[in-house]
């Protein structure tokens, strides 16, 4: 069971960026999942969740209104969407399955974490 996050890079302060976990379990299409991130000498932090089917989604305070979490189950992938990115956005983002169908804000209710994608925004 694997989940492969991918699409990080170097991005200037206003811009876009869109982040992908892939899956290799079609069993994921029941579990919520979420993105979280750390920052350089930062605690790990919820970003954002979103249910099994995509009927709730959930965000920290600090991304609503930028980000958006997305889910497509056919081909088992979650996607974020980052819109005007901040210096104090620049972390490793993780993407998790979550041990239940809804997506928590705690880590510790995360059973699978991908390996991480890094993002860097510069001012």
């Amino acid at each position: 069971v694997q989940l492969q996050a991918s699409g990080g890079g170097l991005v200037q302060a206003g811009g876009s960026l869109r982040l992908s976990c892939a899956a290799s379990d079609r069993r994921f299409s029941n579990n919520g999942m979420a993105w979280f991130r750390q920052g350089p000498g930062k605690e790990r932090e919820f970003v954002a969740g979103i249910s099994w089917n995509g009927g709730a989604t959930n965000y920290a305070d600090s991304v609503k209104g930028r980000f958006t979490i997305s889910r497509d189950n056919t081909q088992n992938t979650v996607s974020l969407q980052m819109n005007s990115l901040k210096p104090e956005d620049t972390a490793v983002y993780h993407c998790a399955a979550a041990r239940r169908a809804v997506a928590a804000t705690a880590a510790r209710e995360y059973t699978y974490w991908g390996q991480g994608t890094e993002l860097t925004v510069s001012s």
